[in-house]
């Protein structure tokens, strides 16, 4: 039953992570809590491992499929291994139960931000679109013939990115609900190239936070996390593919209403250790 679930689980991890970019470890911290009997500090360290193998297979299938720009990940992906070691050190330092509540906090944001989002979408009104974006080829810092920095971008930056990381270290999330916003609003990323470059940083920050917790003495129990892996990391393939032909605004919907459900089960199950 339990290696069962763990394939389930790891399926809608991959496919939320290769069509969305984002969105596994969201699911992977509750999944093995409360249906693979892990510990929250196992759990946030089990899940580096989950969306970093899962996003790695993802960030290869979305690069051969042309919707990676590698070097932008890796940029913003570096910038952001600062907060995820910090993130990492600090969430030894906490309760878990607070580690729990935490995450669940942040669940309720994610899925609220997410909704408020959609409905933007619905109901925006392409009139009110700025004339001009910055391009692709628009470089945020630049050295030669003479120095100029589009100083506001790279705050933007630079904020999020290491936003992204303190988040991946503390509670072992790979952060692609922020790192896909971030590519489109601060690099001005198309949606197809955002949610292909964020498997890049999330397989970096993921790494990073797991090295760093390496030394913290938490192990989680490795088969569950293993299956879950394996699973997920074939179902990363299947939606990178999926992201391709299927309505994205749909499988984002649905994803908003699965967060949102399992964020409500999360805080119903953390409130009691708190109080």
């Amino acid at each position: 039953m339990t290696l069962a679930l763990a394939v389930v689980a790891g399926a809608l991890i991959g496919l939320s992570l290769g069509a969305l970019g984002g969105g596994g470890s969201i699911l992977a911290v509750p999944v093995l809590v409360y249906a693979l009997d892990q510990s929250p500090a196992q759990a946030t360290t089990g899940s580096l491992v989950v969306v970093g193998v899962t996003s790695l297979v993802g960030a290869v299938a979305a690069y051969r499929a042309g919707n990676v720009l590698l070097a932008r990940g890796v940029a913003f992906g570096l910038v952001a291994t600062g907060g995820a070691i910090a993130g990492a050190r600090a969430s030894a330092a906490v309760p878990e139960a607070v580690l729990l509540g935490a995450f669940a906090v942040l669940m309720l944001a994610v899925g609220t931000l997410l909704a408020v989002r959609q409905w933007r979408g619905r109901h925006d009104d392409p009139a009110d679109r700025p004339a001009r974006r910055p391009g692709l080829d628009d470089p945020i810092i630049t050295f030669s013939p003479t120095f100029a920095c589009q100083c506001p971008r790279a705050l933007k930056v630079l904020v999020t990115a290491t936003a992204v990381g303190l988040l991946t270290g503390f509670l072992g999330v790979g952060g692609g609900f922020l790192v896909v916003p971030a590519l489109l609003v601060a690099l001005s990323l198309p949606m197809e190239y955002a949610a292909g470059t964020s498997l890049v940083v999330i397989t970096l920050t993921s790494g990073v936070a797991l090295l760093a917790r390496a030394g913290s003495g938490v192990a989680p129990d490795w088969w569950p996390v293993v299956a879950l892996t394996a699973a997920a990391a074939v179902a990363a393939v299947v939606g990178a593919r999926i992201a391709d032909r299927a309505d994205t605004r749909r499988l984002s919907a649905a994803f908003t209403g699965l967060v949102l459900a399992v964020a409500a089960y999360t805080a119903v199950q953390a409130l009691p250790a708190l109080v």
